[in-house]
C-alpha cells in the first residue's frame, strides 16, 4: 500500500462516520487533490470507502457540487488490519541489519 493511499486512510480512519470532502481530505492528508482522487476511486471500487455527491444547486452555493466519502462502516476492520500490516512492514524495514546509517 503505497504512503499517499495509508495517509487517505488515516484521514479517514480519524473520525470514521464523518463525510469529508475531496479538499477537506487533500488538507488534512496533505496531498494534492490530483493525488487522492484517483486513490478515492480504487478505495471505492474495493468497496472500503463510499461517497455520494451533495444535493445543492452549484449557482446558489457559489462554488461547485461537492462529493462525500466516507468510510464504509463494514469495512473499518479491513482497513485498520491493512494499516497494520503496512505498519508492520515498515518496521520491519527499519529493524533489517545493513540498512541503519545509508544514505547519510
Amino acid at each position: 500500500m503505497t504512503l499517499p493511499t495509508q495517509l487517505v486512510l488515516r484521514t479517514l480512519l480519524e473520525e470514521p462516520s464523518r463525510e469529508m470532502y475531496g479538499l477537506e481530505i487533500c488538507a488534512v492528508a496533505g496531498l494534492p487533490s490530483g493525488t487522492i482522487h484517483p486513490i478515492l476511486a480504487r478505495l471505492e471500487q474495493a468497496g472500503w470507502v463510499r461517497s455520494h455527491w451533495e444535493n445543492v444547486d452549484p449557482r446558489a452555493e457559489g462554488r461547485p457540487r461537492r462529493r462525500y466519502y466516507r468510510l464504509d462502516p463494514n469495512n473499518i476492520a479491513a482497513v485498520q488490519a491493512a494499516l497494520a500490516r503496512a505498519d508492520a512492514a515498515v518496521a520491519r524495514l527499519r529493524l533489517r541489519p545493513g540498512l541503519a546509517g545509508r544514505g547519510q
